[in-house]
């Protein structure tokens, strides 16, 4: 009988490519030891994203792999995660307590990028995250009525204030500090002030990620954005139409100008099925967020469908990945939220935490 070796238990891992990286786990430095005794394999791995919804696939795939080697007579495969800061705009330093900013945008209004940044957040937080959501839309706020929180946020120093809490999301909006009717009539400025402050006079504890729900569009607020605010990475979310995709196609650009990795494209209300008849229809056009995605060289994330459930349970309050967690639109929600860590998980780590403030002194 051949010699099992960790030679041989390397090449067979490398035959699997984990889904959401889109890589053999060797490739992604995935593979932290492979302890080989007799027949009996050991293999230790450690991802970067939170996968609390697929750890036993990837670890059944994995063990697949290595049972399939000539000699192996048995595997444990023991994985864990943990999800570390990652690099930013060469300029910015990262926001103590936050290890990675996720912004959400698109091109244009009304293509349901607030409804995906929630069940984005949610998706992360059941996954295993710490996460927190920031509504960066100061003109139409709309997560607190999507979380179902009312009341104003504490602060307990009369200079910052305490993150409100839905879900198990800490949540800063400035539809907490206003009435819900007042319009914000104010100019960029204002704008762009509020929103660095409502950033960083939050006291977010100890988050992997925040998710900022943009404003749509490519002005004002979004440039403060990505020139001012520490930003590892960005999702476009689209509806697959023509006139949809070409603004979209102006956000990619935007963050592309700004040095912000984009981490892929959602494409939303892609397909419409009828809850009478079960007929499926693509009322906005097809395939369009993949064409896209395709052309820029960027991962399509997913694809959600036209679905009444999805807009009742975020208007009553209660998102859809909560709402119906075993649903089948939940399980796509947590794909694209496993998804888009898994690319952030890839890029270059960020190391500002770990190096010490220096300070010179006159004696």
């Amino acid at each position: 009988m051949a010699d099992v070796t960790k030679e041989l238990i390397e090449e067979a891992l490398k035959g699997y490519v984990e889904p959401h990286l889109e890589k053999d786990l060797v490739a992604a430095k995935a593979v932290k030891s492979i302890d080989v005794t007799g027949g009996q394999v050991k293999v230790t791995l450690h991802l970067g994203f939170p996968c609390d919804g697929a750890k036993a696939q990837i670890a059944a795939a994995a063990r697949e792999r290595v049972l399939a080697v000539p000699g192996v007579t048995g595997c444990d495969v023991d994985l864990s995660w943990k999800v570390v800061a990652h690099s930013v705009q060469k300029s910015l330093k990262p926001i103590d307590n936050v290890k990675n900013i996720i912004a959400v945008a698109s091109g244009k209004g009304g293509v349901g990028k607030s409804t995906t940044a929630v069940n984005l957040a949610l998706a992360l937080s059941a996954e295993g995250a710490r996460v927190g959501l920031l509504d960066a839309d100061i003109y139409g706020p709309s997560q607190p009525r999507m979380l179902g929180v009312t009341g104003k946020p504490e602060s307990n120093d009369g200079r910052t204030l305490e993150p409100m809490h839905a879900w198990h999301l800490q949540a800063m909006s400035i539809g907490f500090l206003i009435d819900e009717e007042t319009p914000m009539i104010w100019r960029g400025p204002m704008v762009t002030q509020a929103l660095e402050q409502l950033l960083n006079d939050t006291n977010w504890a100890d988050l992997d990620y925040l998710v900022i729900d943009l404003p749509p569009g490519t002005g004002d607020t979004q440039l403060t954005l990505a020139q001012k605010v520490p930003v590892s990475g960005a999702i476009i979310v689209t509806t697959p139409q023509d006139i949809a995709l070409l603004d979209a196609r102006k956000g990619f650009k935007m963050f592309e100008k700004v040095e912000v990795p984009v981490l892929g494209i959602v494409e939303n209300m892609s397909i419409h099925i009828c809850s009478k008849c079960g007929h499926e229809e693509h009322i906005f056009g097809e395939g369009g967020g993949k064409r896209m995605a395709d052309q820029y060289g960027v991962q399509f994330l997913g694809s959600l469908p036209l679905d009444i459930r999805i807009r009742e349970e975020t208007d009553g309050g209660k998102p859809t990945v909560v709402a119906e967690p075993e649903s089948r639109i939940a399980q796509i929600y947590r794909e694209i939220a496993r998804k888009a860590a898994a690319k952030l998980s890839l890029q270059a780590k960020s190391y500002a935490a770990k190096f010490p403030n220096i300070v010179i002194q006159n004696n």
